[in-house]
Formats: structure tokens, sequence, C-alpha cells
């Protein structure tokens, strides 16, 4: 008998809902795309224990083989039924998709979801998100309405390679010679305030190194000129969610930073998270006493170089603050959204009717 002889059978594929947090999360996400891998059960149970909520998981099997797992969390008022992925802001919520799920999957998550919540808010997102598009576009074709919120343009900067012997595009030399120049003069005159010493962090110092990090954002422009929202390290900021994180060693692994002191005290940091071969730049600041000779600046450029030998290929720097950015060669990648997803039936006509409101919200 032939190969060809042979009938294949479409998958069997069945989905369910259970209560908490899947065991399974880290199975798909070490099977999806290496941008996902750090959306692990301890970065879904930091959120919870950071910023609160009773979580279910959506699990999707194919063939006995976990494909799909999506956490949800209540969304607003209870009486909308409404649900959302946990987690933290940066670099983006999303959901566990293993590379190789079939259609079918997306169909068995949308009917399962839809016997659970009126609708599901995913994201911030980039637009490039895999487990987000799918779901998305299968959840468009069958007939629920979808409506996203712009919360601003991804920078992103792309590295060169390790075997260019540091050259840039073209061949030019990576940082170019006017770059270090500049940077050895700020060093000079910043060492006058007294000795440097520059250090890269990497999963011993977690999380006693968060102190270090957090002290700097008190003394930064952020603490004093914004209403601290933003502030990752700081205890009236999200340093609950990074200390719980870490406690997965897979993601403190993944957990990088770098930290400058000028005379034994903190002056300037910054925070990232490296999967494969991209860099998520999480966080960075400096103590403002030294702003005039670009503390910031030099520290980053050290890191940006320590990150190629390190053989990361591309930094995703999220939104704002374009102007370093453009500065060191970052580029507009792609639109961040927030999507809002509604099931077939009076929801859909909600969200249709309503979902001016939520685009008005963003950017």
């Amino acid at each position: 008998m032939l190969l060809a002889d042979f009938i294949r059978l479409p998958p069997a594929v069945r989905g369910d809902v259970v209560e908490g947090l899947a065991a399974v999360i880290d199975t798909v996400a070490d099977q999806g795309p290496p941008g996902h891998r750090f959306l692990r059960f301890g970065w879904y149970a930091a959120a919870l224990a950071a910023y609160g909520g009773d979580a279910r998981t959506l699990v999707v099997v194919e063939d006995e083989a976990p494909m799909l797992t999506l956490p949800f969390v209540r969304f607003g008022p209870s009486v909308f039924g409404m649900a959302q992925i946990p987690g933290c802001y940066w670099p983006f919520r999303s959901f566990g998709l293993a590379l190789g799920a079939s259609d079918a999957t997306m169909k068995i998550a949308l009917a399962t979801l839809a016997s659970h919540v009126n609708g599901l808010r995913i994201g911030p997102v980039h637009d490039g998100d895999p487990a987000a598009r799918a779901l998305i576009a299968a959840a468009r074709a069958q007939g629920w309405v979808a409506i996203d919120r712009l919360v601003g343009e991804n920078w992103a900067l792309d590295m060169p390679p390790v075997d260019a012997g540091r050259a840039g595009a073209g061949g030019e030399p990576w940082p170019r010679p006017s770059t270090l120049r500049k940077n050895r003069f700020h060093e000079k005159h910043l060492a006058e305030h007294g000795a440097l010493e520059w250090r890269f962090l990497a999963r011993d110092d977690w999380p006693a190194a968060f102190a270090d990090l957090g002290a700097i954002e008190q003394s930064s422009w952020i603490a004093h000129a914004t209403n601290r929202t933003d502030m990752k390290f700081t205890t009236d900021g999200h340093l609950a969610f990074w200390q719980a994180a870490v406690a997965d060693p897979v993601l403190a692994d993944m957990f990088r930073g770098a930290l400058l002191r000028v005379d034994g005290a903190p002056a300037a940091f910054s925070f990232d998270i490296d999967t494969g071969d991209l860099r998520y730049a999480i966080a960075n600041s400096y103590d403002p006493r030294f702003a005039k000779h670009s503390p910031g600046k030099l520290l980053y450029w050290r890191n940006l170089v320590a990150a190629v030998a390190q053989g990361v290929r591309r930094v995703d720097w999220g939104a704002g603050d374009s102007g370093y950015k453009q500065v060191i060669g970052a580029h507009v990648d792609a639109p961040i959204r927030d999507w809002l997803v509604f099931r077939p039936g009076l929801p859909a006509l909600a969200g249709r009717a309503f979902g001016w409101v939520w685009r008005r919200s963003g950017r």
C-alpha cells in the first residue's frame, strides 16, 4: 500500500476553560514564537499577584497536544461579561499559541470562549503579534466584531551582525567613531563626580538589584513630572509584578539589566527582556543630577554593544520617547493597538454601536 492511499484525518481538537492558570501554559509558551516565550505561567501569576483578579484559562488541545492557552480575568463590571488577558503592559499582553496550530484550534477557541464571556480585551499588542492576529482574523470570519484603539507606534533597532566586525549599515563602523568620541568626552566629565562603575545584571542579581533601579526612578523626572503610574521598580509603581515574575527561574534567565554607579551611588539603569535573539527594552532612567553628562545614553550604548556580543539581533523599544531612540538608530516598526472582540449576537451589536468610544480613548 502506498502512502498516498492513506486518508489524512483532520486533527482532533477540543477546548475547555479551567479554573486558575493552567499548568500547560509553559508547554505552549515553549512551543510558540521565540518573541512570546516570556508569556509563561509565572508571568501571568505575577500579574495576578500584583494587580489582582481571579483567572481562568482557555485551553485548546489538538491531537492531544496543547496548542493554545489564553488566561483571562474579568474586565469592567461583571454585568457586561467582559474579560481581558492579564499581564504587564510591557512589552505587551498576549497569549500562548504553539507554532503549527491549525485553523481548527482558533475555531474551537472562539466557540469555547463564547460560552463563557461576551467579549475579550486583547492587548495592547503589536500589529504583527501572531497569536492576536490569528485569533482576531478567525473571530471576524465567524461573525465576531473586533474594535481597536491605537496606543502608539512601536520603535525597533536592527543590530549589526556579529560577524561584521562591529559594522553597521553599509559597512560603517558601529558605533560610529563620532559617537564613541562624544561618549568618551561625557564619561570624562561624569567621572569628575566620582568613580564610574558599569555593571551588567543577570539572573543571580534579581530581585536584589531592583532596589537600585527603583532608587534611580525615585530621583528621575518621571517621579516628579508625571503621575508615577509608569514607574516600574517602586512600591507605588510596578515593583510587585517584577519581584513576583523573577521567582520563575526561566523568566529570571530572560531578565537583563545594566547599571551605572557614580561614586558608589546608582545613577542610571536599563532593564530588558531577552528571548531568542530579540530584546525587549522595558525601562531605562537616570539621576537628573548628572543629566548634563548623558549617563543614560552612555550606559545604553555600552548595553547595546554587549547585546550584540550576546547574540541579540533586534531591540524592540516600545512606544514613546522617539527622540533618543532615533538618535541611536531606531525606526518606526509597527503600530501598537488595544483590541476588544465581541461574540456574535447582542454583544456584537453593542460593540458596533459603542465602538467609537473605545477608538476615541486611544492615542
